[in-house]
């Protein structure tokens, strides 16, 4: 009888959960059918059970496996150049979501209405930052906070950190020239080293020396990312994730929080905020100047002395902001400097004219440049082709997008006028469409650097809202003039002297040679796996910075060796 009873529960149970998860993906797929029979654009094989799913998995079979997906949405929006609005129901994956790939639209989501960012957004960048950050908060929690950090990311502070940057970017270039002669080097690895090292000084005031011995915090948040997926299922439904992320982010948590208190400590030594003021650090990082904002308000709302123990509130958002920074500050650069290198080996035309430009600027002796970049960092302004450069290679390897919620009674305006609800889809805003959208950018997949340099009313001029990368309005990239200097700043003191070569061909000889007779025998099996996306062999893999393929293997040399 027992077990009678035992079971007709667990039956019911079942069949209650069951019904529950029917009804789930029900009522979700009613309203996309409704939005459908409303004439809202969208790949016309959608279906109740898996939305589109099937669509895009048509797309993501025409990349390489581990290529960005944004790619094959990026084929998929071709379809929809009549109305550069589309919806794509890829639920549970993702919330429904429409994508955007015009400026004019993609204005009045991040501009004109500034929309919020998704539920998705704070989920999936929880186990990176730890918790509530400037990429998840919205509202008043988001313009505070924001507030606090805008000082140590303004451009009068990134110039005074110009001696940090030129310090690493000359171990950066120390390190290329120990791989000369040396064969095969990886260098995504090389380069994210240094983009850590710059962000960890900047931030918190940390000689991590990280480009020559090991760190804890990179080697903990290197965890976390191996960990770490914005919609893989595999990754994100791995047993062993949970346990792994949270540990490393306890690990890092500490850290951090030691290196707070060390600020803390310095700022309480003083005799008041007034004598700090008149006695500043020459050069303060990001989290002093946030930390003494912090306190200054706290005095000024209060009427109260400071406290002699650091705020609790204070610690547990900081050091979400700070894991954030870590993270994006140093996927964005590092990824970044790979590809600008590896257009300035496409393109051996622009790279004389940068490295006339430099010669013009700084000097013949390319050893001059780190001291006058010290001594006067404005000279950096005056390097327009190496930043229309790096600005042409921005648009064609964007480094992210962004999405934001819907909200009801909001709507969107299409190409061809129509307005397409948002009150149950949110946005996608797709970079890697925007960027080489034909309607709003001449020759789009051209590499052509001079379209930033032209005069308004020149056919290859852009629209200054077409052009995204950090993306634009009230939450644009908060570190963005840091990745503009650091960028600069290392083609300047490399590109003259150096030169870096892809060696795709021949690593992917070494992987053949080295592969197993199991893999030989999958293979010949199922086929060679697509390498190349759109003839590019360093294309974007779906890594939180949109890292390239196999860390981008390369050889180094001397300018002059031939």
């Amino acid at each position: 009888m027992a077990w009678f009873t035992i079971l007709s529960t667990s039956c019911v149970l079942l069949c209650t959960s069951l019904g529950y998860l029917v009804y789930i993906v029900y009522d979700h797929r009613r309203k996309i059918n409704e939005l459908r029979r409303q004439g809202v654009p969208m790949p016309k094989e959608w279906n109740w059970v898996t939305g589109h799913l099937l669509v895009l998995q048509k797309y993501v079979d025409r990349i390489p496996p581990d290529a960005a997906v944004a790619f094959a949405m990026r084929d998929l929006s071709q379809e929809y150049a009549d109305t550069e609005v589309f919806l794509m129901d890829v639920w549970p994956v993702y919330p429904a979501l429409l994508t955007l790939f015009g400026p004019e639209t993609i204005t009045e989501v991040c501009n004109k209405y500034n929309l919020p960012k998704t539920n998705v957004a704070a989920s999936s960048m929880k186990p990176v930052a730890g918790g509530p950050n400037l990429i998840s908060m919205n509202g008043d929690e988001w313009k505070y906070w924001r507030s606090l950090f805008n000082p140590g990311f303004s451009t009068g502070a990134m110039l005074n950190n110009m001696p940090h940057i030129v310090d690493s970017a000359l171990v950066f270039r120390e390190k290329l020239i120990e791989s000369i002669g040396k064969g095969m080097v990886l260098l995504d690895e090389l380069t994210t080293k240094l983009a850590m090292e710059v962000i960890l000084k900047v931030t918190l005031d940390d000689d991590s020396n990280y480009q020559r011995s090991p760190h804890v915090l990179p080697t903990a948040l290197g965890r976390i990312l191996r960990w770490h997926s914005f919609w893989d299922p595999r990754v994100l439904l791995h047993p062993l994730r949970p346990f792994i992320q949270s540990y490393n982010g306890y690990v890092i948590k500490n850290y951090i929080r030691k290196e707070l208190e060390k600020r803390f400590d310095e700022i309480k030594a003083k005799s008041s905020l007034d004598a700090l003021h008149r006695k500043p650090k020459d050069i303060k990082s990001v989290t002093t100047l946030a930390l003494e904002a912090y306190l200054e308000e706290q005095q000024t709302k209060n009427g109260a002395p400071k406290k002699d123990v650091l705020d609790e509130r204070f610690v547990t958002y900081a050091t979400s902001q700070i894991r954030l920074f870590l993270f994006a500050g140093t996927d964005t650069s590092s990824t970044m400097m790979v590809y600008i290198y590896h257009m300035l080996a496409k393109h051996p035309d622009w790279l004389g004219k940068l490295r006339n430009e430099h010669d013009e600027i700084f000097g013949r002796d390319p050893a001059d440049a780190a001291g006058l970049l010290k001594d006067k960092p404005s000279l950096l302004n005056s390097c327009k082709l190496t930043l229309a450069f790096i600005k042409e290679t921005l648009r064609l390897y964007a480094p992210a997008g962004t999405v934001r919620a819907g909200i009801l009674g909001m709507t969107v305006t299409d190409l061809q006028g129509n307005e397409q609800p948002m009150q149950y889809a949110g946005a996608n805003i797709l970079h890697q469409a925007l960027h080489i959208n034909p309607r709003v950018w001449p020759r789009p997949r051209e590499f052509l650097p001079e379209r930033f340099l032209v005069a308004p009313g020149h056919e290859l001029y852009p629209d200054p809202t077409a052009f995204r990368p950090f993306e634009q309005g009230p939450r644009n990239c908060i570190g963005q003039t840091l990745v503009w200097n650091e960028l600069r700043v290392v083609v300047i003191l490399t590109c003259r002297d150096l030169e870096i070569r892809d060696a795709y061909d021949d690593f992917d000889a070494m992987k053949q040679q080295q592969m197993s007779t199991r893999g030989r025998w999958k293979t010949s099996l199922f086929r060679q796996p697509i390498k190349t996306v759109h003839g590019d062999r360093a294309y974007q893999t779906d890594s939180g910075g949109l890292h390239p393929v196999d860390g981008y293997p390369c050889y180094v040399k001397w300018t002059n060796e031939g």
